[in-house]
């Protein structure tokens, strides 16, 4: 039968289906299979063939009809789980349900009546076959045997994986099959690459299209501060009930991790071919990063066999969690690791034959599935930096992060990639791994230097601080962390990044920057605190920041000096309205970009993104650690430190206050109504009536940790001076030599310990990430369009 007929065919049982008013009876079977028996239909037919308008109708006017539809589509997946498909028709029935029901699900979330009908239990939709088994609970509701048939389906031999059976009675016997064997691809726990098949890849993809579908009900739920509220499907599917839960975790895993798009070692192979491989691999992550999400806000141990059994009162176990959190051979660690750096990297590689390999699009999920196993597993944590394997992730971040600064749709990268470095930058290893020179030169509009990979994350820390757009302001404390995070240990930086760190100093501590706003000097005390630890920890290789503070006394003069009086503060912030933003004038002269750089591009207009949660503040984000003499970390207890003035005036709603007191509010589109109400509400204290007082100024300038950096101006700048008028020297490198074998023992202070501020989760964050994570998801499904025009409700959709 023609695939024009079989179309016709389907919109003629669409459209019987809508203008029945009559419920039809579950037993016609001669109505329902007009719907998958003879039909050859993809999802995109699927979709163009059944409108929503139309969805909706029979959910209103003859909802009995949908509930039958749906029911009888399950029941379709079931048996064909159970008979393992044999024949092509069968294969087809299956594809033809899988698409129907992705078609239809999200009508059915976005109406709350509906919602619970999934979870009930639809007369004899008991599992065929299994009443002698379990006869005490009889039917499953429909939602589980839809699971769990999709499950069973996924290691359908002939049909999802080979067979490995060979004669002429060669059907595999579903129920007794052992997935294990039939595992997607070598990787963890599993050495046998199985040969590429395209039509297992397709009709993987399409169940597996289908099996997110089923935990999109998330993006259905208006935003929760409760962390404890699981997804029932994701808590079905990932618990002991399904027993192809590990099989399927390590198949999927191993799919994204061992995929090479470079098309095979062949210049423009990906234009010869079909790539069926990327589109499974899309969906692959895209389930893993969504079934990964934390149980309840209990904080998450991996099980060991004999804790097992306590484990059962805390609830549901994730066994997807689990079994990540329990990955622990170094080769795995190295396959997992090599395959993300490899995957993160594609989109950056220029070779020099253009469009010669393809571009993926995934590095989003990639870079949610890689925060996941970092925070889940602390082995794989310290596996990654232990090596300068690291900086092969950190190196396509500072890509993404420059690439995307002027693109308010892809704020939400923005902040998974600081994340990721503030997380990192909270072990000791990552600073030390910096030092590593930088060599590589991705295509950056960033200028040129030589140096090491701190260089390289401080010149792109400075040009998003500078030039990025205005939504960014929160993330600037976070940024600013890493640095004094890894300061401690950073050998020698290059001129170009100590003027960089200087000009960001100057910015923010002119006074009307600092008066501004209640959190701005914050900004100056990470600064601060970024010299010192180079200072006092690194003095003999920095030189070229020596210098640069040394030409720059000026800013460190006026900081100690800074008046505090109310007419000054008034006079500062007159300034502030007449003046220009300067953060974004640049101090130096350095112009030359890198080679095939391009500049970063505000979003196109007409592009979609959708809307976040506020991130916690940074004192939420992150606990003080201090580190001490052998190198351990021990957490200090909070209280009120240097930065944080009067805990009131703290940024209030888990942002920087920046925002709100340039007068943007109006046109904050970053965070849902309700949020922006909630912080106009919660920010009227430290907003609307905050003003700067002498008092407050007081309370933090006489914290200002200034002397170290004094008492270095005063022994270097006289000698300085002195070899200029001796030598009557205009030159630097003259200058550089003297500093390089100066020495400052016994004339600082002593040194202050090393403070960390380690990432902590919290359920700020967690509700951050479940936002991110489902918006990213909801953006990139548009062949088909799964969730478009559909009533979400976890994030609101703008267009650009």
């Amino acid at each position: 039968m023609g695939s024009t007929d079989s179309k016709l065919n389907f919109r003629k049982a669409v459209i019987q289906l809508t203008t029945k008013t009559q419920p039809v009876e579950a037993t016609d079977d001669a109505f329902w299979d007009q719907f998958w028996a003879d039909t050859t239909t993809t999802v995109q037919d699927v979709f163009a063939l059944v409108p929503a308008a139309e969805i909706r109708a029979v959910r209103e006017e003859s909802p009995s009809n949908l509930a039958t539809l749906c029911y009888k589509a399950v029941e379709k997946l079931v048996q064909g789980a159970e008979s393992g498909c044999p024949t092509e028709r069968e294969k087809q029935v299956i594809l033809n349900c899988t698409c129907i029901l992705t078609r239809i699900l999200p009508y059915i979330f976005e109406d709350q009546d509906w919602r619970g009908f999934f979870w009930s239990t639809v007369p004899g939709a008991g599992r065929a076959g299994t009443d002698e088994l379990d006869d005490d609970d009889g039917a499953r509701p429909l939602a589980e045997s839809l699971l769990l048939a999709i499950a069973d389906l996924l290691f359908c031999p002939d049909f999802t994986v080979h067979s490995h059976k060979r004669g002429p009675d060669s059907v595999e016997n579903m129920q007794s099959i052992d997935s294990c064997e039939y595992i997607w691809e070598a990787g963890v726990g599993f050495a046998q690459s199985p040969p590429l098949n395209y039509i297992h890849d397709l009709n993987r993809t399409e169940l597996l299209r289908l099996l997110l579908t089923c935990f999109s009900e998330a993006m259905y739920l208006p935003p929760s501060s409760d962390n404890s509220v699981l997804n029932p499907w994701v808590t079905f599917f990932c618990s002991t009930e399904n027993r192809h839960a590990l099989p399927l975790f390590t198949s999927l895993l191993n799919v994204v991790c061992a995929y090479d798009p470079v098309g095979y070692g062949i210049p423009y192979n990906h234009l010869l071919f079909s790539d069926y491989r990327e589109q499974l691999v899309e969906q692959a992550v895209q389930i893993l990063i969504v079934t990964l999400e934390h149980d309840g806000g209990v904080p998450h141990r991996p099980a060991s066999p004999s804790s097992m059994e306590e484990q059962e009162s805390t609830g549901p176990e994730n066994l997807f969690v689990n079994y990540l959190s329990r990955i622990h051979r170094e080769e795995d660690f190295d396959f997992v690791l090599k395959g993300l750096a490899r995957l993160l990297t594609n989109p950056l590689t220029q070779t020099y034959l253009p469009n010669s390999t393809k571009k993926i699009q995934f590095h989003q999920e990639l870079l949610v599935l890689f925060w996941k196993l970092c925070d889940f597993n602390k082995k794989f944590l310290f596996f990654v930096l232990k090596s300068s394997d690291v900086l092969d992730i950190l190196v396509p971040i500072l890509y993404y992060l420059n690439d995307a600064r002027a693109d308010q749709s892809r704020v939400g990268l923005m902040h998974i990639g600081v994340f990721i470095l503030l997380l990192l930058s909270g072990e000791r290893n990552f600073g030390v791994r910096l030092n590593k020179p930088y060599s590589i030169h991705v295509p950056m509009d960033i200028p040129v230097f030589t140096g090491t990979h701190a260089d390289l994350l401080i010149v792109v820390f400075h040009k998003i601080i500078t030039t990025g757009h205005q939504r960014l302001q929160p993330l600037f404390d976070c940024l600013l962390t890493i640095v004094v995070n890894v300061s401690p240990y950073l050998k020698s930086l290059s001129m170009v990044a100590a003027n960089k760190l200087l000009h960001l100093l100057e910015a923010f501590s002119t006074s009307w920057f600092l008066f501004s706003a209640a959190q701005n000097h914050h900004l100056v005390f990470f600064l601060l605190e970024a010299f010192n630890n180079i200072i006092q920890y690194q003095f003999d290789g920095n030189c070229n920041l020596v210098y640069a503070i040394i030409r720059k006394r000026n800013v460190f003069h006026q900081l100690a000096n800074l008046p505090s009086d109310p007419s000054s503060i008034q006079k500062a912030l007159q300034r502030k309205r007449k003046s220009p933003d300067v953060i974004s004038r640049t101090s130096s002269q350095e112009t030359v970009s890198m080679e095939g750089s391009h500049p970063a591009v505000p979003a196109e207009p007409g592009t979609l993104k959708t809307s976040l949660v506020a991130i916690p503040g940074i004192d939420k984000l992150t606990e003080k650690s201090q580190v001490s003499e052998d190198g351990t970390m021990v957490s200090v207890p909070k209280t009120d430190s240097p930065h944080t003035v009067h805990p009131d005036q703290s940024a209030v709603a888990g942002t920087s206050d920046t925002e709100s007191n340039s007068g943007r509010d109006n046109e904050d589109v970053f965070y849902t109504e309700a949020e922006m109400e909630r912080r106009r509400l919660s920010s009227a204290s430290s907003t609307s009536f905050w003003a700067p007082t002498p008092d407050w100024v007081l309370s933090w300038k006489c914290k200002l940790p200034l002397q170290t950096i004094m008492r270095l101006l005063q022994v270097l700048v006289p000698q300085v001076e002195k070899i200029c008028i001796d030598k009557g020297l205009t030159d630097e490198s003259e200058i550089l030599k003297f500093l390089q074998h100066g020495t400052l023992v016994g004339l600082l202070p002593v040194p202050h310990p090393i403070l960390i501020r380690k990432y902590q989760a919290n359920a700020g964050t967690a509700m951050w990430f479940r936002t991110y994570m489902w918006g990213v998801v909801y953006l990139r499904n548009v062949d088909p369009p799964i969730w478009y025009d559909t009533d979400v409700r976890l994030f609101e959709i703008q267009r650009m």
